[in-house]
């Protein structure tokens, strides 16, 4: 871990965006001095006019390592990870076998992890109901927060979880002061899709949005009840955000997120057959989209993650194009800082909310808001160094995720990462691509491996 000076007329910092000079020692921001008070003796990387900004956080995606290393894997997920400027990411307790549910689970998941990772990665522990869920030892194990499904999760080995075991989970994560991640669909409100589905709105027609609505009107009484965090991931709807805001209204000590998908496209816009497209909840309408942003925009949505959940094509049902056949999940974790800029760009958002949204704001949820998500003193000195005003358009021959399926292909986006620096070493270069495997497996409280 080198000492370095980086500099850019354009760094973005806890006061604002302006010119400065980041002092990188041991892996830490020592100081951020004015743009011409570079100390002697430095090695200086420049930057130029590209925005400096802090390494993204993504506390949503699934690695699915060990068990379906097929359908992704902590090499590439990291890869991907570190070329779209992403520095840390939380991993899902599924798709693993075994899933992350138990002590001895988390320690095959950290033996599969280590070594292979260009970026950090954080754990999460899964709820599911009945004894196996381990979450005394899961939390004294280092998980930075526990994750569960309403509705079945695709996987047989990480079944939902009803009420009653809400009601015996959320005390005792209450009393632990950590935070369940909800995926909130009400399962008596989804109906079984069309036998055959090839237009994306019968699959959508399946999962209402007023499921997720009751789902999470649910998880907040039950939090305000047993005084518990909890976070609700992905959500897709303006029925989800009044939900969300009226129990935040109301004291619930509740978060929750949004994903790149959600706010680009909408459900009419899918081609009949691209289940490339298929998710959970699934893409909606404009007029959602549109609230999901008005969300952001009072607090009410705290950040936008990727939910990045791959699998091989064979799962995505390419050829009948059949969206019930489909597994459900957008793999977005390479390009989701320009997917969202771009749509940000155009409805006159900074960039510096959208990078609110996807660094400081997931960090915190991890707990590692001390560590992560700012360039300022004592915070690792984790960086993405990008142009907003340059355009790409996604090539499949340049995902570094296992499988090149992404529902961005052949978009034209703007925001270009030049550089991803993980504790204060370059890890990533376009062309060059990801040159180390530097990442640590983080513990809560953000002790390291």
């Amino acid at each position: 871990m080198s000492t370095l000076i980086l500099r850019s007329t354009r760094v973005v910092t806890p006061a604002g965006v302006r010119p400065a000079a980041i002092e990188v020692r041991h892996g830490r921001i020592a100081a951020v001095h004015a743009h011409d008070a570079v100390p002697a003796g430095l090695a200086v990387h420049e930057a130029h006019d590209a925005v400096i900004a802090p390494g993204l956080v993504d506390s949503h995606v699934h690695v699915n390592e060990p068990g379906r290393s097929e359908w992704e894997g902590f090499a590439t997920a990291t890869a991907a990870a570190a070329a779209g400027g992403v520095t840390t990411i939380a991993d899902m307790p599924l798709n693993s076998i075994p899933a992350t549910v138990s002590r001895r689970a988390l320690g095959s998941k950290r033996a599969a992890a280590q070594g292979q990772c260009a970026v950090d990665v954080a754990f999460l522990g899964g709820v599911i109901p009945g004894p196996a869920f381990e979450w005394q030892g899961l939390h004294d194990s280092g998980v930075v927060g526990f994750k569960c499904f309403m509705v079945p999760s695709g996987v047989d080995e990480f079944p939902p979880v009803s009420e009653a075991d809400l009601e015996r989970a959320l005390p005792a994560l209450a009393r632990l002061n950590s935070t369940l991640m909800v995926h909130a669909e009400w399962p008596g409100l989804l109906v079984d899709p069309p036998l055959s589905a090839r237009r994306f709105e019968d699959w959508a027609a399946s999962r209402p949005a007023a499921a997720e609505e009751r789902a999470i009107e649910l998880v907040a009484a039950l939090a305000e009840r047993h005084g518990a965090a909890v976070h609700i991931v992905h959500v897709s709807s303006a029925e989800g955000c009044r939900a969300v805001a009226a129990a935040q209204a109301r004291g619930v000590r509740m978060t929750a997120e949004t994903c790149p998908h959600y706010l680009t496209f909408t459900a009419g816009e899918v081609p009949e057959g691209a289940t490339v497209f298929k998710c959970a909840p699934p893409l909606r309408t404009a007029a959602d989209r549109d609230a999901l942003w008005a969300a952001l925009a009072h607090g009410t949505l705290s950040q936008v993650v990727s939910d990045h959940s791959p699998c091989p094509p064979a799962l995505k049902a390419l050829e009948s194009g059949d969206f019930a056949l489909a597994w459900g999940g957008i793999a977005s974790l390479q390009h989701g800082l320009p997917v969202v800029w771009t749509a940000a760009r155009a409805r006159g958002v900074p960039f510096e909310r959208v990078l609110h949204w996807m660094s400081s704001a997931p960090a915190a949820l991890l707990g590692l808001g001390a560590r992560k998500g700012a360039i300022a003193p004592g915070r690792d000195a984790d960086f993405v160094v990008w142009t907003p005003e340059s355009t790409f358009t996604v090539d499949a021959a340049a995902l570094l995720q296992r499988h090149a399926l992404t529902p961005y292909l052949g978009r034209t986006l703007s925001g270009v990462v030049h550089a991803t620096y993980l504790a204060g070493t370059r890890i990533y270069t376009p062309g060059t691509g990801v040159t180390s495997r530097l990442g640590r497996l983080l513990y809560r409280e953000v002790a390291f491996a």
